[in-house]
């Protein structure tokens, strides 16, 4: 049975997953990356410093899977990280991060002549990056501007210049008409620096002999346009139409798989293309974090036992860690409503619960009347995904089922989208 692999890049690490056809886990590794460098208002990376994980990621699988019998590969990673390199693929900057914001002046100048649709908004984009080094002059030998996920995937390939569309987004990407837009043009974007844009997970090389040889691979093992690592979580879900994921995290992140796009940048929603259906998606101020203001994890745990899911405490609680949001609210002024406090400590950890599944609620309602679908079906991951009574509480407010997603890694959602690739399927079992 042949097998597919999953490479996953995060801030901090390198992860692979290798799957069989029926997509069982059959191997895992983990490698640790150093920390980005931090100058002035900057995150970045060497890229070589992937690379290096990368291979050693993949010497500790040869010892855990045969990876003669791998039929291709995908990489997801971090989004909007961006870098120079020559024809051949040689870096020519720092990766600047996904979280680098020094290109405030390029953020202005796209705010100014962008729709307000586009992701490619704020001074993080891809877009800000690659106007930022252009109007710094590193472009003179450049060939290509490449992300993270693309640079991975075109070194192994030993062909440089494609990207997916996902990661594409915050380039200025239009995912609807599927082109570069005109736009760009009058921002002085460097056409020719644009990689070539194919959907995620479509089979875009193979495997280059040296790489064949050095780890075990078959010769011809195929190279799948990989996504960002958070397209990656979801796919790890196995989420079909209708279904929506909820990432319960410091922050509270809600995608739900829809038949149509929704583009509305007041509330920091946009749309990514998912085969067929787009992954509609918005983000709360709200999560986890607000429980780690009052509660330390002994007390969460200790508290937890005591929910009564069936028993609602009546508290119309906003949870926020400090004023502003954005998602499903748009007011960069609104206040944490955290009051009154009963003085039972249980009442109030349950009050908090409740107070993010009605924001949770409210977040989908607001993606419906966009235009997405509201949820058949909500898996949760993240760390909030474990504690069943809220589980129950949401479900009451949701008027769906909520279950814990079954997979949440992005390298798992990576091999699937690596198997999806070169057979079709796209569920998990």
């Amino acid at each position: 049975m042949s097998l597919y692999l999953g490479i996953d890049f995060g801030t901090s690490g390198c992860r692979t997953c290798v799957i069989d056809g029926h997509g069982r886990v059959q191997a895992e590794t983990r490698v640790a990356l150093g920390n980005p460098r931090y100058p002035v208002s900057a995150t970045e990376q060497d890229p070589q410093d992937w690379w290096d994980a990368l291979a050693k990621a993949l010497d500790m699988l040869q010892g855990e899977a045969p990876l003669e019998t791998v039929a291709g590969l995908a990489i997801d990673a971090t989004s909007a990280t961006l870098l120079l390199v020559d024809a051949r693929g040689r870096p020519l900057t720092p990766a600047l991060m996904y979280n680098d914001t020094r290109a405030v002046d390029q953020a202005r100048q796209i705010g100014a002549r962008a729709p307000a649709a586009s992701a490619a908004h704020g001074a993080s984009s891809s877009l800000a990056k690659l106007l930022y080094l252009q109007a710094a002059g590193t472009t003179d030998k450049a060939r290509f501007a490449l992300h993270q996920a693309d640079w991975l995937s075109s070194r192994l390939a030993g062909r440089f210049g494609i990207t997916d569309e996902n990661n594409a987004l915050k380039l200025g990407y239009d995912p609807v008409t599927r082109c570069w837009p005109g736009w760009l043009d009058a921002l002085g974007t460097e056409r020719r620096l644009l990689p070539e844009v194919v959907p995620a997970g479509q089979p875009v090389g193979v495997l280059a002999t040296e790489y064949c040889r050095r780890w075990g691979f078959a010769p011809g093992t195929r190279i799948v346009s990989g996504t960002t690592d958070s397209t990656a979580g979801f796919i790890a879900t196995g989420a079909g139409t209708g279904e929506a994921v909820t990432a319960l995290g410091s922050t509270l992140v809600l995608k739900v798989r829809s038949v149509r796009p929704v583009f509305a940048p007041d509330y920091g929603v946009y749309s990514h293309r998912l085969g067929d259906d787009w992954l509609v998606g918005g983000a709360s101020n709200s999560g986890g974090c607000v429980l780690r203001q009052f509660f330390s994890q002994a007390d969460i745990e200790r508290l937890t036992a005591s929910l009564q899911p069936e028993r609602p405490t009546g508290l119309d609680y906003y949870p926020l860690p400090s004023p502003g949001e954005r998602f499903p609210e748009n007011d960069p002024g609104l206040q944490p409503q955290l009051t009154p406090r009963p003085a039972d400590d249980g009442v109030f950890f349950q009050g908090l619960l409740e107070g993010i599944a009605a924001i949770e609620r409210r977040g989908y309602r607001l993606l419906q009347h966009l235009g997405a679908s509201y949820p058949q079906r909500v898996q949760t991951v993240g760390g909030g995904a474990v504690n069943t009574a809220w589980c129950r509480i949401r479900e009451t407010l949701l008027g769906v089922p909520v279950i814990a997603a079954r997979h949440q890694e992005a390298a798992y959602g990576a091999a699937l989208l690596a198997r999806q690739g070169l057979t079709g399927a796209r569920r998990t079992p």
